[in-house]
C-alpha cells in the first residue's frame, strides 16, 4: 500500500546495539487526537524509551511524540508516559519474566497497522555488556564482508 498508513515505521536503532532482545509482543497504545496525527507524520522518537509496570499496567516512558502541527490548545506533552495494551495473561507473563530475572522491557518500533492503529512492538531484554557490543559488531561486519564476498 504506496503512500498508507502501513508506511509509517518508527525503530529504536540504539536498543538493538544495546540489548539482547529475548522476547517481542506486539501491544496497542492508548493515545490522544494530536498524538497519532504526529506519529502518521513520523514525528515520533523512542531512543530513550522503556517501560514500566505500575499497577499492574504498562506504560511507556520516554517515548517523544513531537506536537501536532496543527494542535492548539489542546496539543498533548510530547513525553507524556502511554498506556500499552495487552492482555492481563500477557501482562502478568512479562510481569513475572522482568521481576525473577532482573530483564527490562523495551520499545523497539512504533509503527501503525493496516487499519491506521498505532502498534508498539516491545520486547523483553537483557543489556549487552560493553565487550558483548563490540563482539556483535565485528560479527555483523564479518558477515557483511562474507556476503559481499559472495556475490562477486
Amino acid at each position: 500500500m504506496k503512500g498508507g498508513f502501513s508506511d509509517i515505521t518508527i525503530k529504536n536503532k540504539k536498543a538493538h546495539h544495546d540489548y539482547e532482545f529475548l522476547e517481542k509482543y506486539i501491544a496497542g497504545i492508548r493515545l490522544t487526537g494530536t498524538e497519532i496525527k504526529s506519529i502518521r507524520e513520523g514525528k515520533a522518537a523512542l531512543t530513550d524509551s522503556y517501560c514500566v509496570f505500575r499497577d499492574g499496567e504498562l506504560f511507556i516512558k520516554g517515548m517523544h511524540i513531537a506536537e501536532y502541527w496543527w494542535g492548539n490548545l489542546n496539543n498533548h506533552d510530547p513525553l507524556r508516559e502511554r498506556k500499552l495494551l495487552l492482555t492481563k495473561r500477557e501482562l502478568r507473563k512479562i510481569a513475572r519474566k522482568v521481576e525473577k530475572s532482573g530483564l527490562t522491557v523495551i520499545v523497539t518500533k512504533v509503527f501503525l497497522n493496516e487499519r491506521g492503529l498505532a502498534k508498539a512492538e516491545i520486547a523483553i531484554a537483557r543489556g549487552r555488556k560493553e565487550y558483548d557490543k563490540r563482539e556483535v559488531l565485528k560479527r555483523r561486519d564479518s558477515d557483511i564482508e562474507l556476503a559481499r564476498l559472495r556475490k562477486k
